[in-house]
């Protein structure tokens, strides 16, 4: 089920109202049968695969717990390769087929799967591994009530795209008893509608300037490669980001508060900085459970760029089975590298100007690795690269095609104006307001404003959101 799609719309005041009034002991029972609804939209047989590492997860935490010595770890293996042989089956087996099919002889081949990626699959599968090996480091204790532990990896506002939770913070939250509270429910309702303006308004208005350059690349070049490379990385930031308000927004209505996720990103004034302002969630797992337990920087200068390395290369393979996921995660690794060797000992005197080109730097360094992220193939991002400056010693026929190529994609006047206010809400928020949080910033100002904000807002979203179930972008990993 979308956020951003009628069905919703329903669903959500539905399961939020039936919350309040069903006695404390049966919420999980709810939220649990309300979660499985909304991943059944998609596909309904797939629950069952979730269903698999759940009972697996579950068995294995309550053994690992219980044993001793060799055994503890044993079981956590067997969960482990579970959950990654769940994920390897679905999502990398015909990217390794095909690739092994490229090497053997003509005529010989391994058959390919004609089965879809489970929505989400990368995200629950990386919760539900972080609690088997919060519990055999013995800083969670192993769920007993399987039920709840259901829901820590099933609960619907976070199921699909995150934050990928610890069981830390989430499990003693969903056997606390939430009261209503007008404040709080308020303020995820205030996350909710700043999601949507983000998804509806924003990013699926950057995906009609970014899709067909990528779609079809080899019929540009110039400004309109250079258009939709930037459309994309706004897009993408609004479309997860959206999506991450909305999660934590809804979960905050039922009492439930999820980490954040995203921290004004594109502010960020160099690459490692923007790692720990973007997927948040994402960042801290591979720093928890891949960077510290390989060394991170606390070995040889050789093994901790190594290490840097590998988790870029994961974390690239990770968002999905193609090489345009590897090389992208490559460059994040090289540019950390790089700025390790060259910048790491420097003393910087920070002044406006300096800081601003570091932002516009860095974000420029980003925006280049997008190419990667969005193309279809590797030989379409170097076709993107190769051509980004074509035509650009006639500057006003380089200019010319661009205006074209917004008005092929009938990107009409009132776009322009709806987008470019828009961009300038979205550029005060995150360089602003997000050192107090969106909702807290509402909070304060008088009735008038307050209410204005919101009546505005979703005018917009109504008037000028864009709804033709588009899903969101992290949707696919």
């Amino acid at each position: 089920m979308l956020f951003n799609s009628i069905e919703f719309l329903l669903f959500f005041p539905i399961v939020s109202i039936a919350y309040y009034i069903t006695p404390h002991k049966f919420r999980w029972l709810l939220v649990l049968l309300a979660s499985c609804v909304f991943y059944m939209a998609f596909i309904p047989i797939y629950v069952l695969i979730l269903l698999f590492t759940i009972v697996i997860d579950y068995f294995a935490g309550i053994l690992i717990e219980q044993s001793e010595g060799k055994k503890r770890k044993y079981y956590l293996i067997l969960s482990l390769c579970a959950n990654i042989g769940v994920l390897a089956y679905f999502k990398y087996y015909n990217f390794f087929i095909e690739n092994i099919n490229q090497l053997l002889p003509t005529g010989k081949h391994f058959s390919i799967l004609t089965i879809l990626l489970p929505i989400g699959l990368s995200f629950h599968t990386f919760q539900a591994m972080s609690y088997t090996i919060e519990v055999y480091r013995k800083k969670q204790k192993a769920e007993r009530h399987f039920g709840y532990y259901a829901l820590y990896v099933m609960f619907y506002p976070q199921l699909v795209a995150g934050p990928i939770e610890r069981p830390q913070n989430i499990l003693y939250q969903l056997h606390q008893k939430h009261q209503f509270n007008y404040d709080r429910i308020v303020s995820g309702l205030r996350l909710i509608l700043w999601g949507m303006f983000k998804k509806t308004i924003i990013a699926d208005r950057m995906a009609l300037i970014a899709d067909p350059a990528f779609l079809k690349p080899e019929y540009f070049t110039g400004l309109p490669l250079i258009i939709a490379t930037l459309a994309f990385s706004i897009q993408i930031y609004c479309d997860f980001s959206g999506y991450t308000d909305i999660a934590i927004g809804t979960a905050r209505t039922m009492g439930i508060n999820l980490m954040k996720n995203f921290n004004a990103p594109y502010f960020s004034k160099s690459i490692a900085e923007f790692w720990s302002r973007w997927h948040i969630s994402l960042s801290t797992w591979f720093r928890d459970y891949l960077y510290i337990p390989l060394g991170g920087n606390r070995t040889t200068t050789f093994k901790w760029y190594r290490n840097l390395m590998l988790v870029f290369l994961i974390s690239g393979f990770w968002h999905g089975a193609n090489w345009t996921f590897i090389a992208w995660g490559c460059i994040h690794g090289i540019y950390l590298i790089l700025s390790n060797v060259f910048f790491k000992n420097k003393q910087k005197k920070s002044t406006k100007i300096k800081s601003a080109f570091a932002v516009f730097t860095t974000f420029l360094l980003v925006t280049f690795t997008w190419i990667f992220f969005r193309a279809s193939s590797i030989q379409d991002a170097k076709y993107i690269i190769m051509h980004l400056f074509d035509g650009i010693q006639q500057p006003i026929q380089y200019i010319f095609k661009g205006i074209i190529y917004l008005k092929l994609n009938k990107f009409s006047p009132i776009d322009f104006f709806v987008l470019g206010l828009s961009l300038c809400i979205l550029f005060y928020v995150d360089k602003n307001i997000n050192k107090i949080s969106w909702s807290n910033w509402i909070k304060q100002k008088n009735t008038v404003v307050r209410w204005s904000i919101y009546f505005i807002m979703t005018f917009l979203i109504i008037a000028f959101g864009i709804f033709d179930n588009r899903q969101f972008i992290y949707f696919q990993f």
